[in-house]
């Protein structure tokens, strides 16, 4: 039985390597973990509901729009468990399942980072794809899939295949939520629209502008579901966020695709690598 102990600024051995955890000297309970040198999550202990990465932001506005009351959620990633506690700050009463293949970063957010205390939370060491088969049939109102590898998302979780996979777990309304990175000329990101594009009705993309033009390295957050999406609430809500991000559906999604192709099973696809310049 572990001990939760606290944070404490440092660096800790993971399965995966090392991560760090750095104090937030703006905020006293907020805390950034670092995996490779990149920024991985922040979370505030005192307050859940508060997210610094404004990629987060985009996917939290996403969660905001889903008709009110407590939701049945799907993690594949886990990180600081952001997202999580944001869900059980602002959805009293919903049920969550977070899957992360790295044991001892669980353990060590469990430890330093007062996991214990997200209510409704299950946690299951193993990866996107394995958990997903032991999840029944239309089991989830939303489906949450920010998995990161290096900084690099695993292409085995960008699939049609695996979004099949999904679109089994969520219900007939339920929506998913993909944050993916990509850079110049976003060929990466334009294939997975395709894929998502291919197995769900509604697609919505949601980015800065000058990422979405390809002018620079960052996060795209795809939201997609088999029933409507609020479009325009998502398009009022990305253009008075901070960094005023833009909504892309419709004709615009289908010129933003221009024919890219699906990812399948077994392809040789290569997702993007940050630049070193991104993270200083």
């Amino acid at each position: 039985m572990s001990k939760d102990t606290g944070p404490a600024p440092g660096r800790y051995p993971v399965d995966s390597g090392e991560v760090e955890l750095l104090r937030d000297l703006d905020r006293p309970t907020g805390w950034v973990l670092m995996m490779g040198g990149v920024p991985q999550s922040y979370v505030d202990l005192a307050d859940p509901a508060y997210l610094d990465f404004d990629y987060v932001r985009l996917m939290a506005d996403v969660i905001d729009c889903l008709p009110p009351g407590p939701l049945d959620v799907t993690h594949v990633g886990g990180g600081a468990f952001t997202l999580p506690r944001y869900v059980a700050a602002t959805r009293t009463g919903s049920h969550q399942i977070v899957a992360e293949p790295d044991a001892a970063l669980v353990q060590l957010v469990r430890e330093r980072l007062r996991l214990k205390s997200v209510p409704r939370l299950k946690v299951r060491v193993m990866g996107g794809r394995e958990v997903v088969q032991g999840l029944g049939d239309e089991s989830a109102d939303l489906f949450v899939l920010d998995a990161f590898v290096a900084a690099t998302m695993p292409v085995e979780l960008a699939t049609a295949e695996y979004m099949g996979d999904i679109a089994r777990v969520l219900k007939p309304r339920g929506t998913l939520l993909v944050n993916a990175a990509d850079g110049k000329g976003l060929a990466f990101v334009r294939r997975l629209a395709a894929t998502v594009r291919g197995t769900f009705t509604n697609v919505v993309l949601l980015a800065e502008p000058g990422i979405l033009r390809g002018r620079r390295f960052g996060n795209l957050i795809l939201a997609a579901s088999r029933g409507p999406l609020p479009y325009e609430e998502l398009n009022r809500k990305a253009a008075r966020g901070l960094q005023r991000a833009r909504c892309v559906y419709g004709d615009d999604l289908v010129n933003f695709v221009a024919g890219a192709a699906p990812i399948r099973d077994g392809e040789p696809v290569v997702a993007p690598v940050p630049p070193p310049a991104v993270f200083g």
